[in-house]
């Protein structure tokens, strides 16, 4: 039976967490998620705590959020147990329902300054950083970590125990290792092995991209909650959907209107969060997601991309909505796709262009 779940007196309802991705779960994309429902945990991108204890402007923007997010966790990244602290002290203040650890980026910025899963392979310093952190806040801790560092290291059994012992309130478990990056399939028996091994909550993430596949993961593993970062980045509606069959509805399915709403209510909330081009470079990265599966995407993301203005953004969004709906084939439909289209799939986007 799935149900909701409780971090300390923080309920998780649905029990569906938007899963933290660097370079797109800004605030602008976590309120267009928000909107849509069914997320019970909204999470920030990952921030790192060498910028928030330095005053980094970019850093703090970061932790911005609005009141409807709630519950809202602020994820920070670092290799200091002291600053970890300070950062997690920053986000309390900061109003953050709940404080989470990343140990599982793979980026190599990351890793060789001794953050993310570099800590996989670092228990003494994991342990230093979660004790230091707990002593520093009231509000819960948490952290999310990958199967282990490499396949010769699958060692996420034993680094959850030691974060339950440590005070931490929830796992949330990435089941591929810092080897594999974002390749192959996430193995989501070992989610199962460490909701055995914790009486803490545990949540599992990856490859999670439909209603079936939660269902067949809650099945599989008796997780508490699951996250989902991909997957909405293709279907902003995956919240939702999950919740209706939660519940014994039916399934809400977008139309063709709802898909045009979404990105232009996105380019919106870009528009009104960040400077011109900044939006504008940010609705290249993700607009293509948002039309996956639609009648000439590629070609439209293609001609996104190629967009230099707020207006010509809004014109290849109303001409390829308005060609799709009357069946016809979209003006760029004569373009080559651009090799050169960003993708974002990891926090290796953050660190490229940090």
């Amino acid at each position: 039976m799935t149900r909701p779940f409780k971090i300390r007196d923080i309920e998780i309802n649905p029990p569906l967490i938007l899963s933290p991705m660097a370079g797109v779960t800004d605030v602008a994309f976590r309120c267009l998620l928000k909107r849509r429902g069914g997320i019970g945990l909204t999470v920030s991108e990952f921030i790192s705590v060498e910028g928030l204890t330095r005053n980094n402007p970019k850093s703090w923007r970061q932790m911005r959020f609005h009141e409807y997010e709630r519950p809202f966790a602020v994820q920070i990244f670092g290799a200091q147990p002291e600053r970890m602290r300070m950062a997690a002290e920053m986000a309390q203040e900061a109003g953050a329902d709940i404080v989470d650890i990343n140990c599982g980026c793979p980026a190599p910025k990351v890793v060789k300054h001794g953050g993310g899963s570099s800590l996989l392979r670092d228990l003494p310093r994991l342990e230093a950083i979660l004790r230091e952190v707990r002593k520093g806040i009231t509000i819960p801790l948490t952290i999310k970590i990958r199967a282990g560092y490499s396949d010769r290291e699958i060692n996420c059994v034993e680094v959850a125990r030691l974060a339950e012992d440590c005070g931490v309130e929830h796992v949330a478990l990435h089941g591929r290792t810092r080897e594999q990056g974002y390749r192959g399939l996430a193995n989501w028996d070992l989610v199962r092995q460490v909701k055995e091994a914790v009486k803490i909550p545990v949540s599992g993430s990856g490859d999670v991209t439909t209603i079936e596949g939660a269902f067949e993961r809650w099945r599989q593993t008796r997780c508490d909650g699951i996250l989902i970062g991909r997957g909405a980045m293709m279907n902003p509606w995956i919240f939702r959907q999950i919740e209706d069959a939660i519940d014994g509805r039916e399934p809400f399915q977008p139309t063709l209107e709802d898909k045009r709403g979404v990105l232009l209510e996105y380019f919106e909330l870009l528009r009104a969060d960040m400077p011109q081009i900044a939006a504008i470079n940010r609705m290249k990265q993700l607009a293509g997601h948002f039309t996956k599966g639609l009648p000439g995407g590629a070609r439209f993301r293609t001609a996104i991309y190629h967009s230099h203005s707020i207006q010509e953004i809004l014109d290849r969004i109303e001409e390829y909505f308005t060609a799709v709906a009357q069946g016809r084939p979209f003006m760029g439909e004569e373009m080559t796709e651009a090799g050169d289209v960003p993708a974002l799939t990891s926090c290796d986007a953050l660190c490229d262009a940090a």
